[in-house]
């Protein structure tokens, strides 16, 4: 079984890995193919002490919630279940950010149905809405925690102004944002101020979207409908920048005689309690390897060679504008 830490002061007690689920359902190379292995998945991490699930109402939209409402069925009580909202997905394919109270209450009464759940353990605003003052969303979502429907808040790639004001309407729990060898923005501020705040820390894409792998060496090995086509990290001379990022991983796994994924995981965890990385798999061959990284102690030469690492090349999105407000 994983050790476990707390989101968040007196907050949630979790393992020191969660369960991304976004790619069972959307976005990358085979998603939505097999939900039967999904839900193996799913079954296995809870097995192995992996208590943090994460989903959004966004990702399909809304398949991936049923998806693990339907893996859920019998066990609720042993995950801790964490949703997103604030991406509203259009007919037509597009898609708007909303914050408002409105929105805050029909998107829980939908996902909630969807999850076959009286309540979330954790419910992330998923993007700021610029539009809505964070104060009114926070005040919704506290509102929430008052008719027990969630029992925390969170957020996702909010800035330290942001993070601040919604702190002081309620305690936020925990702030979800990409983290790792191949992003290490958070280091400059918000790293410290969550720390400051008691707020919890869950880096998704701990893997650099599977990039920390060493799986991937070029996009032509991705799907046709696989977004990562599009990112500017694994377009031409960034990718092939990048890959000495992979090179440095590759080092000291072999060093360690573990894999790559397990070093790159074994970094974060040593960044500090309360930061509950959430990669994701759709093969109970990948989690269990995943999970392994609990297990697995970084030097302090091999912890800070890994820091040293030079940063990637290339935005995290080929549109940033919805990030860090």
């Amino acid at each position: 079984m994983l050790n476990t830490t707390t989101l968040g002061r007196g907050g949630l007690e979790v393992g020191r890995l969660g369960l991304g689920c976004m790619g069972m359902s959307a976005f990358y190379s085979g998603a939505g193919t097999d939900d039967a292995e999904s839900i193996r998945v799913i079954h296995r991490a809870i097995d192995l002490g992996v208590t943090l699930l994460d989903t959004a109402e966004m990702y399909g939209p809304y398949t991936n919630e049923e998806l693990l409402g339907r893996a859920l069925a019998g066990r609720r009580d042993e995950v801790v279940l964490a949703s997103k909202f604030g991406i509203r997905a259009a007919e037509d394919g597009s898609r708007r950010i909303d914050g408002t109270p409105e929105n805050v209450r029909r998107s829980i009464e939908g996902t909630l149905k969807r999850l076959d759940t009286d309540h979330l353990d954790l419910y992330y605003q998923h993007r700021i809405d610029p539009e809505t003052p964070i104060e009114e969303t926070v005040g919704a979502l506290s509102e929430l925690v008052q008719e027990g429907k969630i029992r925390a808040i969170g957020l996702s790639e909010a800035a330290p102004d942001t993070i601040r004001r919604a702190h002081a309407v309620h305690p936020i729990t925990a702030l979800q944002t990409e983290y790792s060898l191949w992003t290490r923005d958070p280091e400059a501020e918000i790293l410290p101020l969550v720390r400051e705040l008691g707020i919890g820390f869950v880096p998704y894409s701990p893997l650099g979207r599977g990039f920390l792998t060493g799986t991937i060496r070029s996009i032509d090995e991705l799907d046709e409908d696989d977004f990562r086509r599009s990112n500017p990290r694994f377009a031409g001379e960034n990718l092939q920048h990048n890959i000495g990022i992979v090179e440095a991983v590759d080092a000291v796994a072999g060093e360690l005689d573990a894999t790559p994924a397990q070093v790159a995981l074994a970094w974060l965890l040593a960044q500090g309690e309360g930061i509950v990385p959430i990669p994701g798999t759709k093969r109970v061959t990948r989690l269990e390897e995943n999970a392994g990284a609990d297990a697995l102690v970084l030097s302090p030469e091999q912890l800070d060679r890994l820091s040293a690492v030079a940063a990637p090349r290339g935005d995290r999105y080929a549109d940033m504008s919805a990030l860090n407000r």
